[in-house]
Order: C-alpha cells, then sequence, then structure tokens
C-alpha cells in the first residue's frame, strides 16, 4: 500500500470531500465518468525535449561533418546519444517491461524511440479516461494543509489514474538524467566550441536555447522531487509563483554556473578538467562515506531481487546522476544509502548555506582566473562588466532561492525556522544584550500551525514566556545552521 502511495503522490483530491468520519475525511472520486482528470503535460513536454534536443543535434553533428569538424562532431554525437540510451533504459526499468511480452515496445526502445511510445500510451489512457466508470483499484492518505490546520484525507484512486501518475513519475526521472547527464555536458561543449571558433551557428545555438531549457527544467523537477519526497504524508500543491520562483532560481544558477566554467576552460585548458574531476569525484564519494560511516547494509532500499553486484551497480549509477548534478547546481536532496528511499528526509540546511558559499567562492575564483589568463578574443568584451554580471547572476539565483523557501515554498507551515528567522538569527548574534527586547518577528507567526486543541488566546496565567523561548529558538537556529547533515 505504501508503494502505491508513492506512486500516485502527483494525483489531485478532487473538489468533493464526504462527511469526516473518525478525523478523516473521506473524498471520494466523482471524477470517473465526467472528465479525464490533470492532462500528463509533463510527460509530453519531456518528450518534446528529448526529441528536439536529439534532432538538433544530429542536424548539428552533420554540419560539422561537412565541414571536417571531428572533435566537434564526436563529442556531438557522444552526448546525444549516451543520455538517450540511458533514458531507455531508465524507462524499461521502471516500467518493469523486461519480463512482459510487449515486443513492440521494446523494438521502439532499441531505436531510441521509447519517450515517444511511452508519451502516445500515455495519451491514449487520458483521453479514454472519462468515457466510462470504472471501480478504484486503491485507496490514498494523505494529509492537506488547508490555512495552517492539518487535515487528513482520503480518496480513491482508479486503474487510469494510476498509470497516469506512473507515467508521469517515470518521465520525471528521465527528465533530470536527460538533462544533467546530456544537456549540460552539450552545453558546455557548444558553447567552447563557439569561443573557439569565433562564430555562431544558426543551428548551435538553437541547440544551446534547447539544452538550456532542459537543464532547467531538470533542475525544476528535482525541487519538485525533493519536496514531495520530504513531505509524502502531505498533499502537495506548487503555486504558479512557485514555479516562477524556482524557474528563475534554477535557470540563473545553471547558466552563471555553465558560463564561468565555460570561459575558465577557454584559457585554462587542462586546469578546468581537474576542477571538474574534483568536484565531480567529492560529490560522487561523499554519500559512499557517509554510508560506511554509519555502517550500512547495501541490501537496504533497493529491489529484493537484486544482487549484492546488481545493488552495487544501479547505487553507482545513481551517485553518479547525483554527482553530476551537484557539479552544477544544487541537487535538492541528499543521498542516504541506508534509507529505504535513498534520500533523507530532513531538510539539511546547514549543507544547503555550506553548499551555496562554497559554490560562490569558486565561481569568484575561477572568473578572476579567468580575467587574467584570458585570450586576444576578448579584447572586444568588457571584461571587468562580464565579471561582475556573472556575479551578480548567481547572487540572484540565492534571492530567489530565498524568496522561495521563505514566501512559495507549499509547506513552509512546517517549517521550525524560515529564512527571515534565520537571518534574524545571525544578526542577533552581534549584540546579545539585546537579544531579550526584541519581539517576535512575523516570521514566527507564519511558520507556526495551531492545534486542534490549542487555544487562538491563551489566558494570562497560561501565556508562555516569549523572551525565553525566543531565546531557545535562536539557539535552535544556531544548531541547525551549524550542522551539516
Amino acid at each position: 500500500m505504501e508503494e502505491q502511495e508513492r506512486e500516485i503522490s502527483d494525483i489531485d483530491p478532487p473538489d468533493h470531500p464526504s462527511e469526516a468520519e473518525n478525523g478523516v475525511m473521506l473524498v471520494v472520486s466523482h471524477s470517473r465518468g465526467r472528465d479525464r482528470g490533470r492532462a500528463p503535460l509533463s510527460v509530453v513536454l519531456a518528450t518534446v525535449l528529448y526529441c528536439a534536443e536529439f534532432v538538433s543535434a544530429a542536424v548539428l553533428s552533420s554540419m560539422y561533418h561537412k565541414t571536417n569538424d571531428e572533435i566537434w562532431m564526436s563529442f556531438t554525437i557522444t552526448f546525444m546519444l549516451v543520455p538517450a540510451v540511458l533514458t531507455q533504459l531508465a524507462l524499461t526499468f521502471i516500467h518493469r517491461d523486461v519480463g512482459r511480452d510487449r515486443p513492440l515496445v521494446l523494438l521502439l526502445h532499441l531505436l531510441l524511440l521509447g519517450p515517444v511510445i511511452r508519451c502516445f500510451e500515455a495519451l491514449i489512457v487520458y483521453f479514454k479516461a472519462g468515457k466510462k466508470e470504472e471501480t478504484y483499484v486503491t485507496l490514498s492518505r494523505k494529509i492537506s494543509l488547508k490555512k495552517g490546520r492539518k487535515i487528513p484525507m482520503e480518496w480513491e484512486i482508479g486503474q487510469s489514474e494510476r498509470t497516469l501518475a506512473a507515467h508521469r513519475n517515470a518521465f520525471k526521472r528521465t527528465a533530470v538524467i536527460q538533462a544533467f547527464l546530456g544537456s549540460v555536458p552539450q552545453l558546455t561543449l557548444q558553447m567552447y566550441a563557439a569561443i573557439q571558433e569565433k562564430y555562431n551557428q544558426p543551428a548551435r545555438v538553437v541547440l544551446m536555447i534547447i539544452n538550456l531549457v532542459s537543464i532547467t527544467y531538470g533542475a525544476l523537477v528535482c525541487s519538485v522531487l525533493a519536496i514531495h519526497i520530504r513531505y509524502d504524508d502531505y498533499k502537495v500543491r506548487i503555486r504558479p509563483a512557485a514555479y516562477l520562483c524556482m524557474t528563475a532560481w534554477r535557470g540563473l544558477e545553471i547558466a552563471t554556473r555553465v558560463t564561468v566554467l565555460v570561459l575558465f576552460s577557454t584559457a585554462l585548458t587542462h586546469w578546468v578538467i581537474l576542477v571538474g574531476m574534483a568536484n565531480l569525484l567529492f560529490f560522487f564519494f561523499l554519500p559512499w562515506a557517509e554510508f560506511w560511516a554509519k555502517k550500512g547494509s547495501l541490501t537496504q532500499g533497493v529491489e529484493r531481487n537484486f544482487s549484492n553486484f546488481g545493488t552495487v551497480v544501479v547505487l553507482t549509477l545513481f551517485t553518479l546522476l547525483y554527482a553530476c548534478i551537484n557539479v552544477f547546481c544544487w541537487s535538492a536532496v541528499q543521498l542516504d544509502f541506508t534509507h529505504r528511499e535513498l534520500i533523507q528526509r530532513k531538510q539539511g540546511w546547514g549543507r544547503l548555506a555550506l553548499y551555496y558559499c562554497g559554490r560562490f567562492v569558486e565561481n569568484l575564483v575561477l572568473i578572476i582566473l579567468w580575467y587574467f589568463y584570458k585570450k586576444d578574443f576578448y579584447e572586444y568584451v568588457c571584461a571587468p562588466l562580464l565579471v561582475v554580471q556573472l556575479l551578480i547572476g548567481y547572487s540572484l539565483s540565492v534571492l530567489f532561492m530565498l524568496l522561495f523557501y521563505q514566501f512559495c515554498h507549499p509547506c513552509r507551515s512546517l517549517f521550525k525556522h524560515n529564512v527571515h528567522d534565520c537571518l534574524r538569527c545571525i544578526c542577533c548574534q552581534k549584540g546579545t544584550s539585546t537579544r531579550q527586547n526584541q519581539k517576535p518577528s512575523y516570521s514566527t507567526t507564519a511558520t507556526m500551525v495551531l492545534g486542534a486543541e490549542e487555544p487562538l488566546n491563551p489566558p494570562p496565567s497560561e501565556a508562555p514566556d516569549l523572551t525565553s523561548q525566543l531565546g531557545e529558538r535562536e539557539t535552535d537556529i544556531v544548531e541547525d545552521l551549524t550542522e551539516v547533515v
């Protein structure tokens, strides 16, 4: 039952709840037989990005072949085929098609057309969903957050809804694979080629734009998946303002990071290999070091029918993807191989702050080194202005991230501390003598959830000591900031 609820975690509950029974509101899915529910737009978008990137890379490779640019052509084909093959393997593994009698689907996967046939399957299920009444196959139980109140809810899920949810979850994971194992190296390569050739072909520009969109979408999916995994017991509703904030955060972060690496590679070509490998190896071995420190077992958290060797292979590929994500942007999750879901549910605020501080310093050092060792090509470029723009761009990405966690996070009411509290605590450490005289900030009431039996206005005799509680809050915040989980 837990696995079924995890598969349908992105299904929206209907708007017709029945009467509460034993504290749980039963929601009956009246949409069956009336409408088709939510369209699989994420499946269509991931398929369109996959096809567009594959076709544009193939066209650019043919142009490289005509101009005898064998090096650019070979790397472009490699970064086109490797993520495509991994996407086919991921879809086959997630849908468990190896042991099923589906020769046409397996053939299309061999032809690298697996996402296309999966997208058609999802659309067929969607358009057939509302034509006839169907019985539910499972129940989903989640906690709904409405105006600071926790309302347990339960609703029925039909077979078509469950199938569409499985397709959405599969394409979310393939979008991440496509973005960080294909689009990121492809974008880096094409930017480097454009600078070296001092000319931008239209086909190359189109491919770079598609790459940037794919990477931003993959990073956005990472953030959403992290929220769904961390708050698996809650019904998460992400509003458009949150998506806009996350898009600005992720787009600026990735664009500035890739630009810094490409500029540094044009000045110090061999040193960029050392920087990239150091980043990749650090984030690759970090989860394994934590796993060995906890003395966990490899048989936990993965498929039961896997051997020890198969478990190691799957975890190695999973860790490689995690490392590739963290080289270019924040992965939003921390791996924990001792956990059944392989991911920590606790929000590591200390690690988040440490990552962005370290990444800002690294970008600053790399762009300064580029400034002093840049080539003659940049004589017509205002180098100091470009340095300032890159630093401001990365700072803006951090600002949008803070705005997201402070105002737009769908579960911000569950935070023990938020961004305003952390910044206020840091400022309070400079004036400990005046700490007791400070009033509670607006964020304190914004992040508190009143219980069902807790009165809104307690009598004076039962009122808590706000100054003592504030001191304890600040002490806890300092511990959260200094703790790197």
